[in-house]
């Protein structure tokens, strides 16, 4: 499983990977998003229109995210996503094809940029061209952008918000959910080869190199994994500072997103990295809850 945002939204969600990659787009993306996913939940609050939209921008992610976490031969994994490649370009150009209509109209409608969408494509790239393998903190931070704060950048213009503090909270916000994301995926990863604790927080604890499953077994795991969560923690402070000075119906989306996966975070934390470990989830009656108070507060 690509340890990205996308996957950690639709937990549990069944979607069927589609045969083409403009198989997800237009009016199956609603439904297929609607499986009581934190994502989901996010948008029930949404106006109409808005909430669309969103759910277009997902069956994009989830159509690119599902060609990169494939089991098709590596050549064939690239040729899809170069294919996602000219198909945004044809929407930017003014000829979509016809799956791609429904996300043309709101690329359209909500000024969505052209850079985002090839920058989730690239991010899914890098998980295609080889397992990430504790890479270094500036190619963490490159991922973390393309798969997630990417996905916020167009997420905001779609709430409306002002276009400087709806690129810095999509950054900010982005890394902080990545980063749980990560954290609470540590052994799922490993399971399929693939470690995206940063180099530098495992050579601080003292674990050397070695396979994703030898490192997550290492003693000293949870040294590095806090080194992560403190990082993490100040994505989350600064998200939080941003979206305390922008009108409240802007952001009700972005704080249950925020608050659902700092409460994930929290637990990490309190739980610790000493093996064995369990997958740590947030129950739904405190989903549910948190919902119910961003949509009435």
């Amino acid at each position: 499983m690509t340890s990205s945002v996308l996957r950690s939204y639709v937990a549990g969600t069944q979607i069927a990977t589609p045969e083409s990659p403009t198989a997800v787009a237009g009016s199956q993306a609603g439904p297929a998003a609607s499986a009581g996913s934190s994502f989901h939940a996010a948008l029930r609050i949404l106006p109409a229109t808005q909430r669309q939209a969103m759910f277009e921008i997902y069956a994009f992610c989830r159509a690119v995210d599902d060609i990169a976490d494939g089991n098709a031969p590596h050549a064939e994994r690239l040729a899809a996503l170069d294919a996602w490649r000219r198909d945004i370009g044809a929407c930017y150009a003014g000829n979509p094809p016809a799956a791609l209509q429904p996300l043309s109209a709101q690329i359209r409608a909500f000024n969505l940029q052209q850079p985002d969408f090839l920058a989730v494509i690239d991010g899914m790239t890098m998980d295609v061209v080889q397992d990430i393998r504790a890479p270094d903190a500036a190619t963490l931070d490159l991922y973390c952008d393309r798969v997630a704060s990417a996905v916020g950048r167009l997420a905001v213009r779609v709430f409306g918000l002002e276009e400087s503090c709806g690129i810095a909270l999509a950054h900010h916000l982005g890394r902080a959910l990545q980063l749980t994301n990560i954290l609470r995926d540590v052994d799922e990863d490993a399971a399929i080869g693939r470690l995206y604790l940063p180099a530098e927080a495992l050579a601080a604890a003292g674990i050397g190199p070695g396979t994703p499953q030898a490192v997550t077994a290492h003693p000293a795991l949870g040294q590095a994994c806090a080194a992560v969560a403190q990082e993490a923690q100040a994505h989350y402070d600064q998200a939080h500072a941003i979206m305390a000075r922008c009108p409240t119906r802007q952001v009700r989306s972005p704080r249950i997103m925020a608050e659902v996966y700092h409460r994930i975070l929290a637990r990490l934390r309190a739980q610790g990295w000493r093996a064995p470990r369990q997958r740590v989830r947030l129950p739904r009656a405190q989903l549910l809850w948190i919902v119910l108070r961003h949509a009435i507060g």
